[in-house]
């Protein structure tokens, strides 16, 4: 059944009109009603360039340093403190990839590439601190009770004497968003291992994308009246979800981070489809798409075009995300 619906609407791909729309809702939600209880977890493997090639080692070896951590948990920290920006200096003062303040810096640095000095500046040295910053204060909480992991994500926003004082996450605001934040994000780093959960939202958010078909691209548009209407690539997806109440970020590597990452064989319509010349790193993916089915997508595709179907199947085509809420939520605002 499923089959058969990505070739109806394959079929239907030269159509704009309102039959088209349907078949897309109704495929949404038939295949959504297939996987219903079908579908499993994510592993400590990382997604397919969700990190850096030149970091994806590091995260791997040292997001296995500890019980309390897995690589893609520890990929989620680094890109919520800074994108994986190895020069990344915040007003607070916290320096590099990890964020590290100089005086946490002084006592939990370590060096991790054993040239004899510890530079908060290199990425060699600072995420394997990262990695021993974490295990150091899973260790200082291992006994409060709880899961170890989200007690170390509160001991690392409120420190490990208020997880002690509460028996867990103390009930701060703050410290309670921070650890769904990191352990939602992890979710986008990890590799799945099993088919994941269709969107709610997909059906509407292509209904939305479907209504701008023809519309010129703009370098820059959110589609406001006084840009015309009109959009760029991530300008159209972040739009498309905005109508079903999903705030995704502004630009398309960061998209990427919304949600968990299906195969090229497992992609429904409403999964967003990405794009770029550098295979290993999200951070260089240049456009985005809204899967529709049989292997084509609506996209803003570059000034002198318009909103159109366009193939995915392409040399340059990175990979997928299927958009969550709490995984757009999760998202931070600047990296």
């Amino acid at each position: 059944m499923t089959v058969r619906k990505a070739w109806v609407v394959a079929a239907a791909v030269t159509g704009v009109g309102l039959s088209f729309v349907m078949l897309l809702v109704v495929g949404v939600y038939i295949v959504a009603g297939n996987l219903a209880g079908g579908v499993g977890g994510g592993s400590v493997g990382l997604a397919k360039g969700a990190v850096p090639a030149a970091y994806q080692t590091l995260v791997q070896k040292w997001g296995n340093l500890c019980g309390a951590i897995n690589p893609a948990l520890l990929a989620a920290q680094l890109y919520q403190e800074s994108g994986f920006n190895p020069n990344a200096k915040s007003p607070a003062k916290a320096e590099g990839i990890a964020q590290f303040i100089p005086g946490t810096w002084a006592t939990h640095g370590v060096d991790g590439d054993g040239d004899g000095d510890r530079d908060v500046w290199d990425p060699n040295d600072a995420i394997p601190s990262a990695a021993s910053y974490d295990c150091q204060l899973a260790s200082y909480v291992k006994d409060a009770p709880g899961n170890i992991t989200e007690n170390m994500l509160a001991a690392y926003n409120a420190g490990a004497y208020a997880v002690i004082k509460y028996g867990g996450v103390p009930p701060y605001r703050e410290t309670r968003n921070y650890v769904k934040t990191i352990t939602t994000l992890e979710q986008s780093f990890a590799r799945p291992v099993n088919r994941v959960d269709p969107s709610r939202q997909a059906a509407a958010a292509i209904y939305y994308a479907q209504k701008k078909l023809g519309t010129p691209y703009l370098w820059g548009g959110n589609g406001t009246a006084d840009q015309g209407g009109r959009f760029d690539c991530s300008g159209l997806t972040k739009a498309a979800y905005e109508s079903v109440g999903v705030t995704l970020p502004r630009v398309a590597n960061d998209q990427y981070n919304a949600g968990p990452h299906p195969a090229r064989e497992e992609l429904l319509p409403g999964d967003l489809v990405f794009f770029s010349d550098d295979l290993t790193n999200s951070r260089t993916i240049r456009h985005v798409g809204i899967y529709v089915g049989g292997g084509y997508m609506i996209d803003a595709p570059r000034t002198g075009a318009v909103i159109r179907f366009d193939p995915i199947d392409t040399p340059d085509y990175f990979g997928a995300t299927r958009v969550t809420e709490d995984g757009a939520k999760a998202l931070p605002t600047t990296v």
